[in-house]
Protein backbone atom coordinates (compact mmCIF):
# COMPACT_ATOMS: atom_id res chain seq x y z
CA UNK A 1 0.00 0.00 0.00
CA UNK A 2 1.16 3.60 -0.75
CA UNK A 3 0.61 6.54 1.63
CA UNK A 4 -2.08 7.68 -0.48
CA UNK A 5 -4.24 4.63 -0.03
CA UNK A 6 -3.76 4.89 3.92
CA UNK A 7 -4.86 8.73 3.74
CA UNK A 8 -7.76 7.48 2.20
CA UNK A 9 -8.67 5.18 4.07
CA UNK A 10 -7.92 7.79 7.20
CA UNK A 11 -10.45 10.11 6.03
CA UNK A 12 -13.26 7.62 4.74
CA UNK A 13 -12.79 6.26 8.30
CA UNK A 14 -12.93 9.64 9.80
CA UNK A 15 -15.61 10.66 8.03
CA UNK A 16 -17.57 7.20 9.06
CA UNK A 17 -16.55 7.49 12.51
CA UNK A 18 -17.96 11.19 13.01
CA UNK A 19 -21.36 10.22 11.80
CA UNK A 20 -23.43 10.29 14.64
CA UNK A 21 -24.31 6.30 15.34
CA UNK A 22 -24.82 4.41 18.13
CA UNK A 23 -21.14 4.35 18.77
CA UNK A 24 -20.96 7.85 19.31
CA UNK A 25 -24.38 7.77 21.28
CA UNK A 26 -22.83 5.00 23.63
CA UNK A 27 -20.05 7.08 23.79
CA UNK A 28 -21.97 10.27 25.16
CA UNK A 29 -24.48 8.77 26.71
CA UNK A 30 -21.49 7.20 28.99
CA UNK A 31 -19.37 10.45 29.71
CA UNK A 32 -22.42 12.42 30.48
CA UNK A 33 -23.43 9.90 33.28
CA UNK A 34 -20.17 8.78 34.62
CA UNK A 35 -17.82 11.55 33.05
CA UNK A 36 -14.79 10.78 30.53
CA UNK A 37 -12.52 8.71 32.43
CA UNK A 38 -14.66 5.83 33.10
CA UNK A 39 -15.53 5.97 29.52
CA UNK A 40 -11.81 4.96 27.83
CA UNK A 41 -12.45 1.55 28.31
CA UNK A 42 -15.43 1.45 26.14
CA UNK A 43 -14.11 3.79 23.25
CA UNK A 44 -11.25 1.34 23.64
CA UNK A 45 -13.77 -1.63 23.52
CA UNK A 46 -15.29 0.18 20.19
CA UNK A 47 -12.00 0.63 18.45
CA UNK A 48 -11.04 -2.93 19.33
CA UNK A 49 -14.31 -4.07 17.54
CA UNK A 50 -13.47 -1.47 14.00
CA UNK A 51 -9.79 -3.74 14.02
CA UNK A 52 -12.07 -7.06 14.09
CA UNK A 53 -13.90 -6.03 10.85
CA UNK A 54 -10.62 -4.51 9.41
CA UNK A 55 -8.88 -8.18 9.88
CA UNK A 56 -12.07 -9.84 8.80
CA UNK A 57 -12.27 -7.49 5.55
CA UNK A 58 -8.34 -8.46 5.02
CA UNK A 59 -9.06 -12.48 5.53
CA UNK A 60 -11.68 -12.43 2.72
CA UNK A 61 -15.51 -11.50 2.73
CA UNK A 62 -17.21 -14.34 1.63
CA UNK A 63 -15.66 -16.56 4.47
CA UNK A 64 -16.61 -14.34 7.22
CA UNK A 65 -20.16 -13.84 5.92
CA UNK A 66 -20.94 -17.56 5.37
CA UNK A 67 -18.70 -18.65 8.80
CA UNK A 68 -19.49 -16.02 11.25
CA UNK A 69 -22.77 -14.53 10.26
CA UNK A 70 -25.00 -15.68 12.73
CA UNK A 71 -22.69 -15.32 15.19
CA UNK A 72 -22.75 -11.47 14.15
CA UNK A 73 -26.44 -11.28 14.64
CA UNK A 74 -26.12 -12.65 18.34
CA UNK A 75 -23.29 -10.17 19.05
CA UNK A 76 -26.06 -7.05 17.91
CA UNK A 77 -29.09 -7.94 20.04
CA UNK A 78 -26.47 -8.84 22.89
CA UNK A 79 -25.05 -5.08 22.95
CA UNK A 80 -28.10 -3.63 22.62
CA UNK A 81 -29.38 -5.82 25.94
CA UNK A 82 -26.46 -4.56 27.82
CA UNK A 83 -26.51 -1.13 26.09
CA UNK A 84 -30.59 -1.30 27.45
CA UNK A 85 -28.81 -2.58 31.40
CA UNK A 86 -26.83 0.58 31.31
CA UNK A 87 -29.89 2.84 30.26
CA UNK A 88 -31.53 1.37 33.45
CA UNK A 89 -28.66 1.96 35.70
CA UNK A 90 -28.71 5.59 34.93
CA UNK A 91 -32.14 6.22 35.16
CA UNK A 92 -32.27 4.59 38.29
CA UNK A 93 -29.33 6.50 39.17
CA UNK A 94 -29.12 8.26 42.74
CA UNK A 95 -29.93 12.22 42.86
CA UNK A 96 -26.95 13.81 44.49
CA UNK A 97 -23.51 14.10 43.10
CA UNK A 98 -22.11 11.68 45.41
CA UNK A 99 -24.36 8.81 44.41
CA UNK A 100 -23.46 9.43 40.88
CA UNK A 101 -19.93 9.92 41.30
CA UNK A 102 -20.40 6.30 43.25
CA UNK A 103 -21.43 5.25 39.92
CA UNK A 104 -19.28 6.62 37.68
CA UNK A 105 -17.24 3.16 36.97
CA UNK A 106 -20.96 1.56 36.80
CA UNK A 107 -19.65 -2.46 35.65
CA UNK A 108 -16.14 -1.54 35.98
CA UNK A 109 -13.54 -1.07 33.11
CA UNK A 110 -13.73 -4.43 31.56
CA UNK A 111 -17.82 -4.28 31.58
CA UNK A 112 -17.38 -0.50 29.59
CA UNK A 113 -14.58 -2.53 27.43
CA UNK A 114 -16.80 -5.48 26.79
CA UNK A 115 -19.89 -3.01 26.07
CA UNK A 116 -18.08 -1.47 23.24
CA UNK A 117 -16.60 -4.20 21.96
CA UNK A 118 -20.36 -5.11 21.69
CA UNK A 119 -21.77 -2.13 20.18
CA UNK A 120 -19.34 -2.29 17.27
CA UNK A 121 -19.77 -5.72 16.14
CA UNK A 122 -23.26 -4.86 16.04
CA UNK A 123 -23.47 -2.21 14.76
CA UNK A 124 -24.33 -2.35 10.85
CA UNK A 125 -22.67 0.71 9.85
CA UNK A 126 -19.25 -0.17 10.95
CA UNK A 127 -19.83 -3.84 8.90
CA UNK A 128 -20.75 -2.13 5.92
CA UNK A 129 -17.86 0.01 6.22
CA UNK A 130 -15.50 -2.66 6.10
CA UNK A 131 -16.83 -5.36 4.43
CA UNK A 132 -18.75 -3.46 1.30
CA UNK A 133 -16.88 0.43 1.52
CA UNK A 134 -13.40 -0.46 2.50
CA UNK A 135 -12.89 -2.74 -0.93
CA UNK A 136 -13.40 0.19 -2.64
CA UNK A 137 -11.25 2.20 -1.04
CA UNK A 138 -8.09 0.21 -1.36
CA UNK A 139 -6.88 -3.17 -3.13
CA UNK A 140 -7.40 -5.69 -0.45
CA UNK A 141 -5.64 -8.15 -1.99
CA UNK A 142 -2.32 -6.07 -1.56
CA UNK A 143 -2.35 -5.67 1.70
CA UNK A 144 0.52 -7.24 3.73
CA UNK A 145 1.18 -7.88 7.43
CA UNK A 146 3.47 -4.56 7.45
CA UNK A 147 -0.33 -2.44 5.99
CA UNK A 148 -1.72 -4.37 8.30
CA UNK A 149 -0.17 -3.01 11.16
CA UNK A 150 0.10 0.56 9.70
CA UNK A 151 -3.82 0.18 9.21
CA UNK A 152 -4.66 -0.94 12.82
CA UNK A 153 -2.30 1.73 14.08
CA UNK A 154 -4.27 4.64 11.73
CA UNK A 155 -7.72 3.46 12.91
CA UNK A 156 -6.75 3.44 16.60
CA UNK A 157 -5.41 7.01 16.19
CA UNK A 158 -8.36 7.87 13.45
CA UNK A 159 -10.92 6.96 15.71
CA UNK A 160 -9.66 8.52 18.90
CA UNK A 161 -9.17 11.75 17.30
CA UNK A 162 -13.32 11.36 16.60
CA UNK A 163 -14.63 9.77 19.60
CA UNK A 164 -11.88 11.45 22.35
CA UNK A 165 -13.88 15.05 21.81
CA UNK A 166 -17.16 13.82 21.86
CA UNK A 167 -16.46 12.09 25.22
CA UNK A 168 -14.50 15.32 26.15
CA UNK A 169 -17.00 17.45 25.51
CA UNK A 170 -20.05 14.97 27.22
CA UNK A 171 -17.63 14.66 30.54
CA UNK A 172 -17.30 18.37 30.43
CA UNK A 173 -20.73 19.29 30.60
CA UNK A 174 -21.56 16.83 32.99
CA UNK A 175 -19.36 18.60 35.46
CA UNK A 176 -21.39 21.81 34.97
CA UNK A 177 -24.16 20.43 36.44
CA UNK A 178 -23.52 19.63 39.70
CA UNK A 179 -26.41 20.39 41.76
CA UNK A 180 -28.85 17.06 42.46
CA UNK A 181 -31.90 18.20 39.59
CA UNK A 182 -29.76 18.95 36.95
CA UNK A 183 -27.83 15.24 37.62
CA UNK A 184 -31.28 13.36 37.71
CA UNK A 185 -32.33 15.06 34.66
CA UNK A 186 -27.91 14.40 33.30
CA UNK A 187 -28.75 10.59 34.31
CA UNK A 188 -31.97 10.34 32.36
CA UNK A 189 -31.03 11.82 29.43
CA UNK A 190 -27.85 9.79 29.22
CA UNK A 191 -30.10 6.54 29.98
CA UNK A 192 -32.42 7.60 27.22
CA UNK A 193 -29.25 8.00 24.50
CA UNK A 194 -28.27 4.46 25.71
CA UNK A 195 -31.79 3.34 24.85
CA UNK A 196 -31.92 4.52 21.69
CA UNK A 197 -28.40 3.43 20.53
CA UNK A 198 -29.97 -0.09 22.05
CA UNK A 199 -32.78 0.67 19.68
CA UNK A 200 -30.95 1.48 16.27
CA UNK A 201 -28.64 -1.17 16.57
CA UNK A 202 -31.33 -4.04 17.19
CA UNK A 203 -33.58 -1.93 14.12
CA UNK A 204 -31.30 -2.34 11.85
CA UNK A 205 -30.77 -4.81 8.92
CA UNK A 206 -27.13 -6.82 8.80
Amino acid sequence: MTLPDFLTYAIALAIAAAIPGPGVIAIVARALGAGLRPTLPMLFGLVLGDVVYLAAAILGLAYVASTFGTLFVVIKYAGAAYLVWMAIGFWRAGVTAETIDAKADGGGAVAGFVAGLLVTLGNPKTMVFYLALLPTLIDMTAVTMADFTILIAVTFLVLLAVMVPYAGLAGRARIFLRTPRALKALNRFAATCLGGAAVAIAARAG
